[in-house]
């Protein structure tokens, strides 16, 4: 049988957690000289709180190479053979860390590290993958071989709802910021082999710009595979997050949508209120 491990930017509820029974290795967010492991003891609301008061993006950084090596040992008597998942390694050395561990551990051999080349559950869509191949019994060689062919297929994107957060840590201007929150600008980051760039931006309340966000996306998702879709937000309300469900639901082609929360890590470069749509596109 085999493990799946992924980092904790996967950003997968606890319940889908349980369920396909994926253990998750946190990153460390650093407020300030205090550092907090992503997931476990704090909360997205606690570092929006932190970040406006100082007026600063926390920092963040990967797993320890100690708590990559004690899960790994722990997963490891459970299972013959271990995949792991990481950020991006344009993003992260989350991946690097992963196989140093596995070499400490002296299980390098049994352990599968994949980069993603994503993030939040741009990761989670292939960790669910992974993890259904592994209940029904496939080989760590046939998981990691069907990710690499699933891998460029992920379409994971987001809305921004403000730029406040993306200046702080340093990816846009100062200029750029103001303009955004005086014309009400809401850009979409769509992640792409590994990076993140900016594609169009949206203009007006967030709600509208979400609609709009949706249907651009209608085409794309017309090719998409139909077995789940996710809908991963920072911290939109209810109504804002039923809005999109309902636009999805009556597209009529997913047979699963799936609602989670960022986690610490994605919360503290986007800000509050970012809502993406993630999905894998069927080239077959």
């Amino acid at each position: 049988m085999v493990g799946i491990i992924a980092d904790s930017t996967c950003d997968l509820s606890q319940d889908l957690l349980e369920k396909y029974q994926v253990a998750i290795l946190p990153l460390h967010i650093l407020l300030g000289e205090d550092e907090y492991e992503d997931g476990r003891d704090i909360r997205p609301e606690e570092i929006y709180r932190w970040s406006d008061e100082h007026g600063l993006t926390p920092r963040t950084s990967a797993p320890s190479m100690e708590s990559a090596a004690a899960l790994f040992q722990e997963v490891s008597a459970k299972y013959e053979e271990i995949i792991c998942f990481s950020i991006s390694g344009q993003m992260s050395t989350s991946g690097n860390v992963m196989q140093l561990a596995a070499q400490e551990a002296g299980i390098s051999r049994h352990v599968t590290v994949i980069d993603s080349e994503n993030l939040s559950t741009g990761i989670g869509l292939l960790v669910v993958e992974a993890a259904i191949m592994a209940q029904a019994g496939r080989s760590a060689r046939e998981i990691a071989d069907r990710m690499a062919e699933l891998r460029p297929q992920v379409r994971a994107s987001f809305v921004v709802d403000t730029l406040v957060y993306l200046h702080r840590g340093g990816r846009c201007s100062g200029l750029a910021a103001m303009l955004g929150s005086t014309l009400h600008l809401h850009p979409q980051i769509v992640v792409e082999n590994g990076r993140m760039h900016s594609a169009k931006k949206y203009r007006g309340s967030l709600e509208k710009a979400l609609a709009a966000y949706a249907r651009d996306l209608e085409p794309l998702m017309r090719r998409a595979r139909k077995e789940r879709v996710f809908i991963t937000h920072s911290g939109c309300s209810p109504e804002t997050v039923d809005t999109v469900r309902d636009y999805l639901r009556q597209l009529g082609i997913f047979d699963e949508i799936l609602e989670t929360r960022a986690g610490g890590v994605i919360s503290s470069h986007c800000g509050p209120g970012t809502l993406g749509i993630l999905f894998i596109e069927n080239n077959a």
